[in-house]
C-alpha cells in the first residue's frame, strides 16, 4: 500500500478548513493511504482554535510566526512521509474529487511530478478576473522560456510529486510567499523530472470571499522566476 501525504497550507480559513477535510476525508484512493498535514501560517481569524481541537486526527503544525505560504509548504515537504505528496490549498479553489486524476502518471510510473492546470480542462471553472488569467499566462510563459518547459499553468496549487522528487526538493526549497510556485517549477525543471499536466477544475473565489494573491504578489513572480532559474 502506497501513502500520500497531502499538504494543506493555512492562513485565516476558519470558514472553509473543516469542510475541505471532510472533502479531503471523503476521497476514496484504492490502496492508497492517507497522511493529511496541515500547517497554520499564524492565522489570526481563529482558524488556530479549529485546528487545535483536530491534532488527534490529523498531523497539525501552529507556527509561531506568518512567513506566508512558501514557508508553509516548506515544512510540510520536511514533515511529509508518504510516496507521493500533493499540495491542497485549503479555499475550497480545487476539488480533491479530483486527486486521482492528478495522481494517475505517478501511479503508472510515467511522471514524477504533475501539475493540475486550470487551462487544459473542459471541467467546470468559475468565471472570475479577466486579469488575473492574463497574469498567470504570461507569468507561465515567462517561466516556460527560463526552463524550456511547456506548462500551461506554473501558478496552480495542485502539484503532486513521488519520492524521488520529495527528496530532492524538501533541502531545497526556501521561498517564503508565493514565490514558491516558480521556485518548485525552477527546481524540477533543473532536477530533470519527468513532468506531466493534467486538466482540473476550478472553483475560484473572489477577495470578498477570502482570495489573498494580488497584483503586488504577481510583480513579485517576475524576480523570483528570474532568481530561482539564474541565481539559484
Amino acid at each position: 500500500m502506497k501513502k500520500l501525504s497531502i499538504i494543506i497550507p493555512v492562513y485565516n480559513e476558519k470558514n472553509t478548513i473543516n469542510k475541505l477535510l471532510k472533502l479531503v476525508e471523503s476521497v476514496e484512493l484504492p490502496d492508497i493511504e492517507k497522511e493529511i498535514i496541515i500547517i497554520d501560517d499564524k492565522s489570526t481569524d481563529g482558524t488556530r482554535d479549529i485546528l487545535k481541537m483536530l491534532t488527534d486526527q490529523y498531523k497539525v503544525i501552529l507556527k509561531d510566526e506568518n512567513g506566508g505560504k512558501g514557508s508553509a509548504i516548506t515544512l510540510g515537504f520536511k514533515e511529509a512521509t508518504g510516496d507521493i505528496l500533493i499540495i491542497q490549498d485549503a479555499d475550497l479553489e480545487y476539488d480533491p474529487k479530483e486527486y486521482i486524476d492528478v495522481l494517475s502518471p505517478i501511479l503508472e510510473n510515467k511522471a514524477d511530478v504533475v501539475y493540475g492546470s486550470r487551462f487544459i480542462s473542459s471541467k467546470p471553472h468559475r468565471v472570475l478576473y479577466f486579469w488575473h488569467s492574463v497574469g498567470n499566462r504570461v507569468l507561465t510563459t515567462f517561466s516556460n522560456m527560463l526552463t524550456n518547459l511547456t506548462l500551461t499553468d506554473m501558478e496552480t496549487c495542485y502539484k503532486a510529486f513521488n519520492r524521488q522528487a520529495i527528496d530532492y526538493l524538501k533541502d531545497r526549497l526556501s521561498a517564503q510567499k508565493f514565490g514558491i510556485e516558480p521556485q518548485i517549477t525552477a527546481l524540477v525543471s533543473k532536477g530533470k523530472f519527468r513532468i506531466y499536466e493534467v486538466g482540473i477544475s476550478y472553483y475560484g473565489r473572489t477577495y470578498e470571499e477570502g482570495k489573498k494573491i494580488n497584483w503586488k504578489d504577481g510583480i513579485a513572480a517576475f524576480w523570483h522566476i528570474i532568481k530561482y532559474n539564474l541565481f539559484k
